[in-house]
């Protein structure tokens, strides 16, 4: 439930004409030690375990999909090759020992180098949510799209985009215990939803401190935002629901269901069970912008 759904989009989506590298493309086998890392590489962390198993299977049967790269002038003035995508590959087979890697060449741009690496790291679910974030913020800023066009790009909505890249807006604190996986995104998410940067960071430590859920996480964030009032009149009419015969709260292995809608979506989503099977979803939107994405996203295309 954790990883997300490939996107249904290639490495084609972005250079028009091009293919992620097959079988039926023609390719040529360099040396490992002149291949470089992608410099547009947004991904930071790497998982060693899967590296290592990697590592054994290319030992064995060898680099089955060949790395997509771009040729260029060295420092030393001979050819090197710089990594557009499959850099996972690239650094396991130099841990298996392989003097030669097949590689794919293709010329590209600086941003369709960030691109190409962001779809690649996005179709795996391989990137972080701040390194998602970070990698959207960058087309943003040093290439002038907007999140509607970086979603074009990466099979996402402008919304869920749009709320990714929110996540840069959390205090450092929040960032850096969310990067080191103290509290998932939906945490996060919740937490934006206070209006500043002390009243994020408090309830970040009672979050901590108490070892609160996403969905006790929201109910925080709505004592805080908006009064006790408020939230003594939610607890009644959650109180009633459950009282319903028939009625049960959502069973804890759905909160991961409702994340990975929460995630897909861009917004909160509410999961609701019966014990006899029965349900609702409920997807929350905050503005007519929010509203269409969901729209767009849901069908396919805009309705309103």
């Amino acid at each position: 439930m954790g990883r997300r759904p490939a996107l249904g989009r290639g490495l084609s989506a972005l250079i028009p004409g091009s293919h992620a590298p097959d079988a039926r493309i023609p390719t040529a086998e360099v040396l490992v030690d002149r291949v470089v890392p992608n410099p547009e590489q947004p991904r930071a962390a790497w998982d060693e375990r899967q590296l290592a198993e990697l590592a054994d299977s290319i030992r064995q049967h060898g680099v089955i999909q060949p790395l997509l790269v771009s040729e260029q002038t060295g420092p030393d003035g001979g050819t090197v090759y710089q990594l557009i995508a499959g850099e996972r590959r690239l650094r396991a087979a130099r841990a298996a020992g392989l003097e030669r890697v097949p590689v794919v060449i293709r010329q590209t741009t600086s941003q369709e180098l960030l691109e190409l690496a962001l779809v690649e790291n996005v179709q795996r679910a391989d990137l972080s949510p701040l390194e998602e974030a970070q990698a959207y913020q960058r087309l943003c800023d040093e290439f002038g799209l907007t999140p509607s066009a970086v979603g074009e790009r990466v099979g996402r909505s402008r919304t869920a985009v749009a709320n990714t890249m929110r996540l840069l807006e959390l205090p450092a604190a929040l960032r850096d215990s969310l990067a080191a996986g103290e509290i998932t995104e939906g945490h996060a998410r919740a937490l934006l939803g206070l209006p500043t940067e002390a009243a994020r960071v408090g309830a970040w430590r009672r979050v901590r401190q108490e070892r609160l859920n996403v969905r006790q996480t929201e109910r925080l964030v709505r004592e805080e935002r908006d009064g006790p009032a408020k939230s003594a009149a939610e607890a009644a009419a959650e109180a009633d629901i459950a009282a319903r015969p028939g009625e049960a709260p959502a069973p804890p292995a759905l909160d991961g269901v409702e994340q990975a809608l929460q995630r897909e979506l861009g917004t909160r989503v509410q999961l609701r069970r019966r014990r006899s099977g029965r349900g609702t979803v409920t997807i929350h939107f905050y503005s007519d912008e929010e509203l269409d994405g969901l729209l767009e996203r849901l069908l396919g295309r805009n309705v309103l």
